[in-house]
């Protein structure tokens, strides 16, 4: 599971690089505020989205990470601190939100997965990213407005929410993390089949990276500040 990863271009950066994607006369509103870099984004922290606005506009704006919890799993529990990684898009719990209404772009600079090769050190991140430079792509995700008790001192909150799509992993995650990694989406065709298309052809794009496209750019590190 991807639980940590980065965000370090600037807000510039991020509306510019989705300029491409833009049709007639769309626009991109930007309601985030003043937003640092973000060199670890953590389950639960708040982290910016592309997401459809109200009024036909594209918005960047910003959710807490991990969707609702299937029921299931919160039996017992006092609270729902969330579902980052979503695998299963079959499940009942999740098909609710394949509407374009609740699809969302994450734009991403690097990611980790913990090192599982043989003689890793214990709990020992491996950042990726589409090279030195960390350049800006985006995650496949799911966002939604939901009420529950996150953390048992804020009490009941109402937040908007995001999660992100995994697949299998590809010939450089793999041996770092053989179970799956995030998809991700690196062209505006790609971009805007995601949150325009029906649920069947964007799912289409619930697949690896292909290979040779990723690099390890840091390691053994909580935060990936390049």
């Amino acid at each position: 599971m991807c639980n940590l990863y980065s965000q370090t271009k600037s807000q510039d950066a991020m509306r510019h690089v989705f300029d491409d994607m833009l049709e007639g006369e769309e626009g991109l509103v930007d309601t985030t505020g003043n937003l640092p870099p973000l060199t670890g984004i953590w389950p639960d922290y708040h982290a910016p989205i592309i997401r459809h606005g109200t009024s036909g506009d594209w918005r960047l704006a910003m959710a807490r990470w991990g969707m609702p919890t299937p029921a299931k799993f919160l039996e017992g529990k006092r609270t729902d601190p969330g579902v980052t990684n979503i695998r299963n898009v079959a499940s009942p719990h999740w098909r609710r939100w394949l509407g374009v209404e609740h699809r969302c772009l994450v734009p991403f600079t690097s990611f980790s997965e913990i090192d599982k090769r043989p003689g890793a050190p214990r709990n020992s991140p491996v950042w990726f990213a589409l090279g030195e430079g960390r350049p800006l792509a985006f995650f496949a995700g799911l966002h939604t407005e939901w009420t529950s008790v996150r953390k048992l001192k804020e009490g009941e909150v109402t937040a908007d929410l995001f999660g992100f799509l995994t697949c299998p992993p590809n010939a450089e995650v793999q041996p770092v993390h053989p179970k799956a990694m995030p998809v991700i989406l690196t062209t505006p065709q790609d971009w805007r089949l995601w949150l325009t298309a029906p649920a069947e052809e964007a799912l289409k794009l619930q697949r690896p990276l292909p290979d040779g496209m990723l690099k390890i750019v840091a390691e053994g590190v909580r935060e990936d500040a390049a």
